[in-house]
């Protein structure tokens, strides 16, 4: 096992792990967050970069990685924007409801497709087994 794979993996169980303390997982991010924060913050004091240097940097860096809007708006935000829906708070009950019907509409028609393909493969059985004694 490489070294990458065990990280990748150990990764994934405190993540799991995580997810059942959220507030703890929040915590541990935030934490990570202002001690790369402060990290970079001394490099630039000891290096003796420019304040107005350090924002047009920034800047650069967030906008060329499109970070900037993802970070300051949220992705969430943009997408229902975008697609002209309101936020969550924003819907009414009735539209609520709606969009279980929508959701119980779609969950009998998959059953329906699943029914349709249980009955095609039983064909295919046995048209296959047709084929097996017509060779035998």
């Amino acid at each position: 096992m490489t070294l990458l794979k065990f990280f990748d993996l150990l990764e994934d169980k405190i993540r799991h792990w995580l997810s059942h303390w959220p507030i703890l997982y929040a915590l541990i991010g935030i934490l990570g967050i202002v001690l790369i924060w402060r990290g970079v913050w001394h490099i630039a004091d000891n290096i003796g970069l420019n304040p107005w240097l350090s924002v047009i940097f920034g800047a650069i860096i967030l906008l060329s990685s499109g970070l900037l809007v993802a970070i300051t708006i949220g992705d969430e935000v943009l997408i229902n924007a975008f697609r002209g829906r309101r936020k969550i708070s924003e819907i009414r009950i009735e539209e609520a409801l709606t969009l279980a019907e929508r959701v119980e509409e779609i969950k009998k028609v998959l059953d329906r497709i699943e029914s349709r393909l249980g009955t095609i493969k039983k064909e295919e059985e046995k048209i296959e087994k047709d084929i097996e004694e017509k060779i035998n």
